[in-house]
């Protein structure tokens, strides 16, 4: 019996020695994140709504399965600075329909069925049980996966947008994976299911459709509690830079900035026919003589947006040097940010302007001006008295064409408007246009910038509002 007994401790110790050595090996103990995707899972610390927006074929769905299977098993590994659940979670996973759902999400949690239960990012040893999900072979309705804790089964649902948003409203998730944007309705419902939980919501889309409700409410201006992760090909790291040319050859000039650069798909087309490579430059020192100019669009529920323009004459050439977009903050707030780029700089702002604030009465241009922005005495208008649109835009635009228009390459929330700025039906589409609208009306009273070194001790105090 001693014999016996000490075979079957040894051949025990064995196997776990194996299943040890079996989970070293699983996918989800060699997953290890780019910086984008690795930006991606810190976001949940702090953010209950998260998008991963990237081109198609560069991780992004092998990155949210990862995190989902970090949290099904409660096996956080060592570098993890997201969001953590230390007990079993219920999560529902969904796709646009039930193929893509079991070929795409479930098959990266799972396994594919070709290869095996317990071939994905979930261990098979962490598998508890699977349920069939009625007339689509080999897909799951739900799976239970043992929790590290010790305290019970974690619960994964698998649902997708086809079947209604029906199918989700009696659970309370701890999360909601969306593999590819759904419609609004879906997704305020999945919202909805995170409420008693206190949980999280994530997509992972190429936005083909363009900026639609959903993607609106992370770009290019994130909502408070709302996170955006963007990636491209160069964020690819498996990708050599030749395989990223001959990707975005593959596609044609307009499918190329969703399925190759992960932005939303532009509809009738760019305003600003350019890229950013054409436009962009590096920092430099402003010499102290060039005139600078700001320009504002007012706003509360979408951001108050500011950008700060330097004009070198000789040369006529405007560069944008620093941006600002804020939302739902009080006008204190918003002049307390803007006053150090110069404190008597020359400020341009729309007709919107001269509307009063219904709480006191006052014209917000005034307001601002009563907070210590130098605001100008009249709204923003070309010196023939215009203040087109179009004309606005078409200035811009040959400015970026001749080379009389740079932007610093670090204003990120600049550049996200930029390349989202589009017509639908020959319409500017009105629509995350905060920055373009501020630099276009600094651009209509550019004649009026002034540099630092300029006197002002003769110049009043007082305005004239017309």
């Amino acid at each position: 019996m001693p014999e016996t007994s000490a075979y079957a401790s040894r051949a025990l110790a064995s196997k776990l020695r194996l299943l040890a050595e079996k989970a070293r090996k699983t996918a989800l103990m060699r997953y290890r994140p780019y910086s984008r995707q690795a930006e991606f899972h810190r976001a949940g610390a702090a953010s209950s709504e998260r998008l991963l927006m990237a081109p198609n074929k560069i991780g992004k769905t092998w990155c949210a399965a990862a995190e989902t299977a970090y949290h099904l098993t409660g096996e956080y590994p060592s570098w993890w600075e997201g969001r953590r659940f230390d007990e079993p979670v219920l999560w529902i996973v969904a796709s646009e329909t039930g193929k893509l759902c079991r070929d795409g999400a479930q098959a990266y949690l799972f396994g594919a069925p070709v290869k095996g239960l317990g071939e994905g990012m979930i261990p098979g040893h962490a598998i508890m049980q699977t349920s069939p999900g009625g007339h689509l072979r080999e897909a799951y309705d739900f799976a239970r996966v043992r929790h590290a804790s010790g305290r019970g089964d974690s619960i994964c649902y698998f649902r997708s947008y086809d079947q209604g948003r029906q199918r989700i409203q009696s659970y309370n998730a701890h999360g909601v994976w969306c593999d590819e944007e759904p419609d609004v309705e879906w997704y305020t419902e999945a919202l909805t299911r995170t409420n008693y939980t206190g949980g999280m919501v994530y997509i992972t889309a190429t936005p083909l459709m363009g900026a639609t409700e959903v993607i609106g409410r992370f770009w290019p201006s994130a909502r408070e509690g709302c996170a955006l992760t963007m990636m491209t090909l160069e964020d690819a790291e498996h990708y050599s830079a030749e395989r990223r040319a001959e990707i975005r050859a593959r596609y044609s000039e307009s499918e190329r900035r969703s399925r190759a650069e992960g932005l939303p798909s532009l509809g009738s087309g760019a305003v600003f026919p350019v890229t950013r490579e054409q436009v962009s430059c590096a920092p430099f020192e402003i010499p102290p003589d060039w005139p600078i100019i700001g320009g504002i669009d007012f706003g509360y529920d979408h951001p108050t947006a500011a950008v700060k323009l330097a004009h070198d004459r000789d040369s006529d050439t405007v560069y944008v040097i620093a941006a600002y977009r804020v939302r739902q903050k009080p006008i204190y707030e918003h002049a307390a940010a803007l006053k150090p780029w110069g404190p008597m700089m020359p400020w341009a702002w729309p007709h919107d302007g001269l509307q009063h604030d219904p709480s006191n009465g006052i014209q917000y241009a005034e307001l601002y001006s009563q907070h210590g922005l130098n605001m100008r005495d009249t709204r923003a208008m070309f010196e023939n008295g215009s203040i087109s649109l179009n004309a606005g835009l078409d200035h811009m635009l040959e400015r970026m064409i001749t080379g009389r228009m740079k932007v610093w390459s670090h204003l990120e929330e600049w550049w996200q408007e930029f390349g989202g700025y589009h017509r639908k039906d020959g319409q500017v589409v009105k629509l995350a246009d905060d920055l373009m609208s501020a630099t276009r009306y600094a651009l209509m009273d550019l004649r009026f910038a002034e540099s630092d070194r300029m006197s002002w001790a003769f110049k009043s105090p007082k305005r004239i509002w017309v």
